[in-house]
């Protein structure tokens, strides 16, 4: 091991965020300041949260929504950014990510409220125009030209983990590995000069184990289930990726995708996209923009199986492999 590694000490800080919690792990000098780097921490998933969050009334996201079709609203930069990216995303997708998918979100439970049955109906009757024909920019305003409700849930966790990377950044740290719910992203090498270790998640409702492991550096990884994140509507257990064709959950999709990319913003929602498409469509379309994804089938006994996509899923043993086998 090197001399410098020896000079570096090893930190873990986590705090609460989104409902759930962030974390990082870091290598820095002996003399690192770790509540001034908890407090910037905190502060980055905050200003996310109060910018992006559906969950607060009062948020830049909740604001613009209530704004009457067609008035130009103020957006913040960080906001602005993310809305951004995510019409980008459903662009490129071809509306499979749709961040205007907030009715259904809401309608069928997946935000502060319970399902309710007529908004249920409502979400799955409207015609749906997708977010990227619908909203318009002019600098750092935006209007919405058709009634719509902007839900950046399959985004802004993947962003709060770039502004957790990004803020270790500007402390000078460049060995770092930082999470939100299990979306990650890796700074650098490790001191003795390794790649960050992340598992893939097997897709098993009552256990977490790992079905492999990822080595990265200087990337983000994402992935999208259906078995973390449910509700259970007269009797049945529906994921909570909305399918924007239908204005509903998924019906058929597979157990999980997991994208890697340069950043976890862009993961998070290419792995949201990638499980709307599902094995066929999304493989081809990861194919056509150069995605690495991994995408897990169930077989007929609940074993999952794994298609991959892209050079990190597809060559052995570089990056991937059997879990325990780096």
């Amino acid at each position: 091991m090197s001399k410098m590694s020896t000079e570096l000490v090893r930190v873990a800080l986590n705090g609460p965020t989104m409902g759930t919690r962030w974390s990082a792990l870091f290598f820095a000098g002996p003399d690192v300041d770790k509540e001034a780097v908890r407090g910037a921490l905190q502060a980055a998933v905050e200003d996310v949260d109060a910018q992006m969050s559906t969950w607060k009334p009062d948020s830049d996201l909740m604001r613009l929504n209530a704004a009457p079709v067609g008035q130009w609203v103020p957006v913040p930069a960080r906001l602005l950014e993310v809305l951004r990216l995510g019409l980008e995303i459903g662009r490129a997708s071809d509306g499979a990510f749709d961040i205007g998918m907030g009715d259904a979100v809401t309608a069928w439970g997946f935000g502060p409220s319970d399902a309710a049955p007529e908004g249920i109906r409502t979400a799955m009757a409207v015609q749906r125009r997708p977010a990227h024909e619908v909203l318009e920019f002019d600098g750092d305003h935006l209007r919405k030209t058709a009634p719509i409700a902007l839900d950046l849930n399959g985004i802004a966790k993947g962003y709060g983990v770039d502004r957790l990377a990004e803020t270790l950044r500007d402390q000078g740290i460049v060995a770092a590995l930082v999470g939100i719910d299990g979306e990650m992203r890796a700074i650098g090498l490790r001191p003795d000069g390794e790649a960050w270790t992340i598992a893939v998640e097997a897709p098993d409702p009552g256990r977490r184990t790992p079905h492999a492991m990822l080595a990265l550096q200087d990337a983000a990884v994402a992935t999208s289930g259906d078995y973390r994140h449910w509700v259970e509507v007269q009797g049945r257990r529906l994921s909570h990726t909305m399918d924007p064709r239908r204005g509903a959950p998924l019906i058929a999709s597979p157990a999980s995708v997991t994208v890697v990319a340069r950043t976890c913003a862009e993961a998070d929602a290419w792995a949201t996209a990638l499980m709307v498409l599902g094995p066929e469509r999304g493989a081809a379309l990861a194919g056509k923009h150069g995605l690495d994804a991994l995408f897990l089938l169930r077989d007929d006994e609940g074993n999952a199986r794994g298609v991959g996509v892209g050079r990190l899923f597809s060559e052995e043993p570089a990056a991937i492999a059997p879990a325990g086998g780096i």
